[in-house]
């Protein structure tokens, strides 16, 4: 008698990490920021810009210290988040430079500051302490169902950070926004770091209470309308959104906490009627509050007709400008370096930023940077599928609805769809708050993804994986 003994290992399939996907593809999200700079340099001055060494390096060395990191600490996250986040950074670190270059911005510095001083070097900065702020979600965040415990520390923090700027002294109130507070010589936006800590408490809060909420009591034009009980949540929401419009005059920050709670919502109950009613209660919200708000009034003037306003109120002004921009910029655009996006003013390489785009990129250039935007939402949503437990699919949904959110209310503001909201266009915009706070969010996307592309451990041999056949000669 012979024994012919065959033994089966049972363990997971090991899935692709895609890091080496990463890495080519910052390369090219290096490589064409600096091709960039370098044809700003030759379009302003004829000649090879003397800074575009020192801009590559740095650029490439924190998109290789993020991509070491992401190798090492989330080895199987998402490959295009870090690249996309890069090619943004690196496109508006080059449109602020560009915009450093104007004459006409530099004789405005000094008629009104008495000095001049550039964005480009800060922005870098606070590029250098974003991607710091990214590797410290990745190494501190080891699983990103830990931030579940603090759903109610989270609300009250976020309720902290949308209060400071009302604390008389240490907040400021820029162009009648009351949206930065002032700590040590800089200027933070407290709202860029609460939408993050908002999608955690909303994440926490609707896994648990998703259920009572998916309750419907009757039915009214085809939708299923919830109890009178369990329209506490979205009430509350939307009575501090509106008293954010109303006492802090930020129409941007009110329409992104509301919009993102109901997005949420909508996702944790797949109730239709949750955000029939959240559009409607904001529109009757930001109805209500321009109706006495002058500062929202005069937004909502330029949007409604900037031409009949211009000459007087700024917003206006600013505003036919915007549209002049892009008019010019056509189809292909006037070329990087060679437009006059800087007779905006103060806020070109913020809250207009997207108008240098429109005139220099044209067309083509606009569509292309909201696909990478898009891109970044899509991603997120990806992740919010494939992740494996509610709390992670909740809070990648909001942190992509939220930025989905700004990308929308900034780009549609610029370009007339909308009433302007002052809010920064994410990476491309020059602000430390919103850079820093961005570089978070794709962070926390990334440990989720990498989590939910794990493959999972392999599980201990059983008894029945050992099978032994006895051949009879």
């Amino acid at each position: 008698m012979s024994v012919v003994t065959n033994t089966t290992t049972i363990g997971a399939i090991e899935a692709p990490s895609r890091r080496n996907t990463e890495l080519a593809l910052l390369a090219f999200a290096v490589v064409i920021p600096v091709f960039a700079y370098l044809n700003v340099g030759l379009a302003i001055d004829g000649k090879v810009p003397a800074g575009m060494l020192g801009y590559g390096l740095g650029l490439a060395l924190l998109a290789g210290v993020a991509h070491l990191v992401v190798r090492k600490w989330a080895p199987y996250a998402d490959p295009l988040l870090l690249p996309l986040a890069t090619l943004l950074n690196g496109m508006g670190l080059v449109l602020i430079w560009r915009l450093d270059q104007s004459p006409r911005l530099i004789a405005t510095s000094m008629q009104r500051y008495g000095s001049f001083s550039p964005d480009a070097p800060s922005q870098m900065m606070y590029s250098a302490i974003g991607i710091a702020m990214f590797v410290g979600v990745l190494l501190l965040l080891k699983d990103h169902r830990v931030l579940q415990r603090y759903t109610y520390i989270s609300m009250v923090t976020a309720l902290i950070l949308l209060l400071l700027p009302l604390v008389p002294g240490l907040g400021t109130d820029s162009f009648g926004a009351k949206i930065w507070i002032r700590v040590a010589g800089f200027s933070i936006q407290p709202g860029e770091f609460a939408k993050i800590v908002l999608a955690v408490f909303f994440s926490g809060y609707l896994m648990v209470k998703r259920d009572a909420l998916a309750l419907a009591s009757r039915r009214f034009m085809g939708l299923y309308l919830p109890r009178g009980r369990d329209l506490g949540p979205i009430l509350t929401i939307w009575a501090v959104s509106l008293l954010i419009l109303i006492f802090e005059n930020d129409l941007g920050t009110s329409l992104l906490f509301f919009g993102m709670f109901v997005i949420m919502l909508y996702v944790a109950t797949e109730r239709t009627s949750w955000i029939v009613m959240g559009l409607g209660m904001s529109v009757a919200g930001a109805v209500g509050v321009a109706s006495f708000a002058g500062h929202v009034q005069a937004r909502v003037d330029a949007w409604a007709d900037p031409f009949s306003c211009a000459e007087k109120v700024d917003a206006c002004d600013q505003m036919t400008e915007v549209l002049m921009s892009f008019g010019s910029g056509g189809i292909l655009g006037t070329g990087l370096g060679q437009g006059n996006s800087d007779l905006i003013g103060f806020a070109a390489n913020s809250d207009f930023i997207f108008a240098t785009v429109g005139e220099e990129l044209g067309l083509t250039g606009v569509m292309v940077f909201l696909l990478f935007y898009g891109l970044i939402v899509e991603r997120g949503i990806r992740t919010s599928l494939a992740a494996r437990d509610p709390f992670g699919k909740l809070l990648a949904m909001g942190l992509s609805g939220a930025f989905a959110l700004q990308i929308f209310v900034v780009a549609g503001g610029v370009m007339g769809l909308i009433p302007l909201t002052g809010m920064t266009m994410p990476f491309l915009a020059y602000g430390g708050s919103s850079v820093i706070a961005n570089w978070a969010l794709i962070g926390i996307l990334i440990r989720i993804s990498d989590t939910a592309r794990r493959p999972a451990p392999a599980p201990a041999p059983s008894p029945d994986a050992e099978m032994t056949q006895v051949v009879r000669p």
